[in-house]
């Protein structure tokens, strides 16, 4: 009788509080082959609870456990959803790579949190868990972040070409394959987070779909250059940030209050993309092709201006690339939780500046 298939699933729920992207994952060759994918968004109370868990509250302790444990349900409602979807029994399921809803990112001080019940997930589905995926390369003296470089060297890199692979979800970071050199790769800066939070608070819209509403708006050079003067974008890596360093109130102190709201839009797009493609030259100059997965390579005004950055190199998504630019993220952690359950290291010393190589997560049996 021929074995089965090894098949783990990936979760994300990324730092723009969207909601759950779940993604089935065959390993049995050498790429791994994406079988099914689905997306959960998050009710209004979930996500309002996680927003206010990003700074400190009233009893948060309790309310952070209790959130894990609706995240937990999230999770497990979510796998069952894809596994119905691809006509999978959960018995045939390896383990679930579950990243778990960061809340605060504190490398420096030690630690990073991301809300899940790892215990309560297995119950629910009878299937393994890999979590916790961030705290050991922290423990090692890493920044915890970004993991998915190793991933993207592995399935996205080319012995001819110099490519750059730019995520933008809230957060956008990068990952340099250039022949013949060592992966690079950090966090870059804001994402879609500022853009998200801009849209919401002023036309009550989760996001600007495909940057519609930022094209109708124009750049705020004076504001521009205020963002770019943040000394986040001038530090060195390895480097990573989260809601820490960019949020509305980030934003707010930068305002003068006569702005028209779009033009602010049209200029966190414009940050967004300058900010990416200025790193990406300061650190390892002018690639071949630059490919953007995340929610942001569905954003064409954004893709746009990535273009018009980098003119001298391809931009397009890394759907081109036979690999789904919205789920790009699930799909690494199913690859990092596959890395954890065969005992090989998931982190990139290169980027996260930790002292090693070290097996990332913790394994909660089915």
């Amino acid at each position: 009788m021929a074995s089965r298939p090894p098949l783990v699933i990936g979760l994300m729920s990324g730092t723009s509080l969207d909601g759950i992207d779940a993604a089935l994952v065959d390993f049995s060759q050498a790429l791994p082959q994406t079988l099914a994918t689905f997306w959960q968004p998050y009710a209004p109370e979930v996500r309002r609870q996680a927003m206010l868990l990003q700074s400190a509250q009233h009893n948060e302790i309790h309310l952070a456990a209790m959130l894990a444990n609706t995240l937990a349900r999230c999770y497990a409602e979510a796998v069952d959803r894809l596994l119905e979807k691809a006509g999978v029994d959960a018995s045939q399921i390896e383990a679930i790579g579950c990243h778990g809803q960061t809340i605060r990112h504190q490398p420096a001080a030690g630690y990073s949190v991301q809300l899940n019940n790892p215990a309560l997930l297995a119950e629910l589905t009878g299937i393994a868990v890999v979590a916790d995926f961030r705290n050991r390369d922290i423990a090692a003296g890493g920044q915890g972040a970004p993991l998915v470089p190793a991933f993207h060297a592995a399935v996205f890199g080319d012995s001819q070409r110099h490519r750059v692979i730019l995520n933008i979800g809230g957060i956008a970071n990068l990952t340099n394959l250039k022949p013949g050199e060592a992966v690079g790769g950090f966090d870059c800066g804001p994402g879609n987070l500022l853009m998200d939070a801009w849209i919401e608070r002023h036309r009550g819209q989760p996001y600007d779909e495909s940057g519609q509403w930022g094209a109708t708006g124009r750049v705020l050079p004076d504001l521009l250059a205020s963002m770019l003067a943040d000394s986040f974008f001038a530090g060195s890596p390895p480097k990573s940030c989260g809601r820490e360093e960019f949020n509305l109130p980030w934003l707010e102190r930068r305002l003068s209050g006569g702005e028209r709201p779009e033009d602010v839009q049209a200029t966190l797009l414009e940050l967004t993309a300058r900010s990416a493609y200025g790193a990406i030259a300061r650190w390892w100059g002018i690639p071949d092709e630059l490919y953007v997965c995340g929610g942001g390579a569905r954003n064409r005004s954004l893709m746009a201006r990535l273009q018009h950055h980098a003119a001298n190199c391809r931009v397009a998504s890394t759907d081109s690339l036979g690999q789904g630019a919205d789920w790009v993220e699930a799909i690494a952690f199913a690859w990092l939780a596959w890395r954890t359950l065969n005992n090989e290291p998931g982190n990139l010393t290169e980027v996260t500046g930790a002292r090693g190589p070290r097996i990332l997560g913790a394994i909660y049996p089915r």
